[in-house]
């Protein structure tokens, strides 16, 4: 007799903290045992968590070092992964259609493919929204992807070896690095570039002068830096990077961008040499596409608290493609915290609908939020069980909380035993290389 019971094909697209993170409990939970094939859908090779970007822009985070590879985690952890974009659905046949895969010369790696699901997760996160701003796409770098934090530190690197070669009495030298948008990502880069500035000094740079030869400017629509947290914090923050030399620009609205720098809606322009837009966040276009699943006008896809879409009961979304309700009329904010809490509701929603029970609600729990300031400081507000309302953090105290950040992620991914070799690792990468990618 053979055995035609049915596995049941649980397909998660993308890749990010929450996705990684749901396909390791599920794969954990149900494919180790043979309940339930768990695939994970990426057009990358590896991971790296989003809120270390700014380090890899600057060139701080050694991005080859600390990423996660999908294929080792696979193995490791009783999940399938394949590589490719999503280009369509297909909810009918419930099939989701992936691009060909192709090298940098174009020529086709992996065709292009239909991979069936008896439940799909959406989990791609978001890009940045640049509001349809002329010349931002032509003149600016999007800072939402490794690839471009990569791009990024390749031109810095270039500009400072450029004023590294101007006489200094010449007075020349001197570049602007403009950054639009006022928020955690503006702001941790902004302390960042200050500090890998200051490294570069020693590493033979000799004609950079920090304050003279990089001048760092934030620029934010909004009244006041970090505008979605605590007062308090973006008053802290402001007055960090002050300290730093960096000129904020509040309440100014950028109208245009071009080689030449940035022009506001007040008039005023900013001259720069290179410039990055970090104001404001969207789902990706194509959700908007994909067979009649609801999106909001951030192409968010709509889904109830149990995180299930609101036109298929087998396709769910989290992270900060959805568009989740928390109560009272609100919506639960796209923060690295939000999925990581989805993930795990979401990977027991899963198990629960494989066996035919109701689904749980989520219920976003807001512990705060922490920003740093490169090697300078860290602000935060602390949240839910240690205060009545929010408790006020910076410091040292913050900057190990930062840190502890990513090693909850960590430890979500690879465990306790893991995470600790995994630190005493990047520690000692840390002795023997320079402070900054210096390439």
């Amino acid at each position: 007799m053979t055995n035609d019971k049915h596995v049941p094909r649980i397909v998660i697209v993308g890749g990010g903290a929450g996705g990684l993170e749901l396909a390791t409990r599920l794969g954990d939970r149900l494919g180790r045992r043979g309940k339930a094939e768990v695939v994970l859908v990426d057009s990358q090779r590896t991971h790296i968590w989003k809120p270390l970007l700014h380090q890899l822009a600057a060139g701080s985070y050694d991005s080859h070092a600390e990423e996660i590879e999908y294929l080792a985690q696979a193995r490791w952890h009783h999940f399938r992964f394949r590589q490719g974009r999503l280009c369509g659905l297909d909810r009918a046949q419930r099939e989701i259609l992936i691009a060909p895969l192709l090298d940098a010369e174009g020529r086709e790696i992996i065709p292009a493919q239909r991979l069936g699901y008896d439940y799909l997760v959406l989990a791609v996160g978001s890009q940045t929204n640049d509001f349809n701003t002329p010349g931002v796409a032509e003149h600016a770098i999007a800072l939402d992807s490794p690839q471009a934090a990569r791009q990024f530190h390749e031109r810095l690197i270039d500009a400072c070896l450029r004023a590294q070669n101007v006489p200094v009495a010449a007075g020349g030298g001197r570049f602007t690095v403009a950054i639009i948008g006022g928020g955690a990502t503006g702001v941790e880069l902004a302390a960042e570039l200050h500090a890998a500035a200051q490294v570069l000094v020693s590493f033979g740079l000799e004609h950079i002068h920090p304050e003279r030869d990089l001048k760092i400017v934030l620029v934010d629509a909004n009244t006041r830096i970090l505008s979605v947290l605590p007062e308090r914090l973006s008053e802290a923050a402001a007055r960090e990077l002050r300290k730093l030399a960096v000129e904020i620009h509040s309440n100014e609205r950028v109208v245009e961008v071009s080689a030449a720098g940035v022009r506001m809606a007040s008039g005023s322009f900013v001259p720069s040499q290179l410039t990055v837009w970090a104001a404001g966040i969207k789902a990706p276009d194509f959700l908007k596409e994909l067979d009649g699943l609801e999106c909001n006008r951030l192409n968010q896809l709509l889904v109830a608290p149990s995180l299930q879409t609101s036109v298929d009961e087998r396709i769910f979304a989290f992270g900060d493609c959805a568009a989740c309700p928390n109560g009272a009329g609100g919506w639960v904010p796209a923060r690295a915290q939000a999925a990581h809490q989805q993930a795990a509701v979401l990977a027991a929603n899963i198990e629960r609908a494989l066996a035919g029970k109701s689904l749980k609600p989520f219920t976003f729990q807001d512990y705060g939020s922490l920003v740093s300031l490169a090697s300078y400081s860290s602000v935060g507000s602390l949240m839910g069980s240690l205060a009545r309302g929010s408790l006020f953090v910076e410091g040292q105290l913050a900057k190990l909380m930062y840190w502890g950040l990513h090693k909850q992620h960590q430890m979500a991914l690879s465990g306790l035993i893991r995470t600790v070799l995994i630190t005493l690792s990047e520690w000692l990468d840390r002795v023997h290389r320079p402070k900054i990618k210096l390439h």
